[in-house]
């Protein structure tokens, strides 16, 4: 019961669900494709629940460190904003946290719910400590910051429904070219 075993088991639980979502995903499934055997998976998780738990944690903790890491980086914080809006994403695919929110087991559940809502508020709060180093006011940058960020998962849904990468890349040229016209 090798700490191996848990780590493939996360690991193809999070692509599972980003793929089929937390609902729909079996622990039979994970267990299918991680390769692991049975044992492993009833030790390391006792309950769909607790690998759900363990799962949807680590999408979130690693996708906010990436964000924060670019965001609170170095260089000019327009440009740092900049590249965070900018960066590849595969906009079809949708982004792992966002689309949680549509799994009713996710949201049914206030451990994971709650994961999920820290996910948003951290961001936008990251966001708007960025802003606010440009010189706006605190209840601007968190106006603007919660745009931003709406602007992103808003590309992520255009361009889920319309199967092309273009639909994010224009919501974030979009939204930049307000924040520029305003400056």
């Amino acid at each position: 019961m090798t700490t191996h075993a848990r780590e493939a088991l996360v690991v193809t639980a999070q692509r599972l669900y980003a793929e089929k979502g937390v609902a729909a995903t079996t622990p039979r499934e994970v267990l299918e494709h991680s390769g692991v055997g049975q044992g492993s998976l009833y030790h390391h998780f006792p309950s769909k629940r607790d690998l759900a738990v363990a799962a949807v944690s680590r999408t979130v903790e690693e996708t906010l460190r990436s964000a924060v890491s670019q965001l609170e980086g170095t260089g000019a914080p327009d440009a740092r904003l900049a590249a965070y809006l900018e960066r590849p994403r595969d906009a079809v695919a949708g982004c792992r946290v966002g689309r949680l929110t549509a799994d009713p087991l996710v949201m049914a559940d206030a451990d994971l719910h709650t994961e999920v809502a820290a996910y948003f508020s951290n961001l936008i709060q990251t966001v708007a400590g960025v802003l606010r180093e440009q010189g706006l006011e605190a209840d601007a940058a968190r106006d603007r910051a919660t745009t931003a960020v709406a602007v992103v998962q808003g590309g992520y849904v255009l361009s889920r429904a319309l199967g092309d990468q273009e639909p994010m890349r224009a919501a974030v040229r979009g939204f930049l070219g307000l924040l520029e016209a305003r400056a």
